[in-house]
């Protein structure tokens, strides 16, 4: 199982600012987050998803 990714990985390897994750994810876009407690976390399998599926949306 791969290592889950905090808001704070997951911007750094978007190379976006935290906020806009935290905008990201109040409005319903970006990967899918999961809550564990309070807080979010996310798999690299669905941010690979939500990366692929932003290349077709250009192409």
């Amino acid at each position: 199982m791969d290592k889950l990714l905090t808001l704070q990985q997951l911007a750094e390897l978007l190379g976006v600012p935290e906020a806009t994750v935290y905008q990201w994810r109040s409005k319903g876009y970006g990967p899918r987050g999961l809550r564990v407690g309070k807080h979010v976390r996310y798999r690299p399998a669905d941010v690979e998803k939500w990366l692929t599926s932003l290349a077709h949306e250009v192409a």
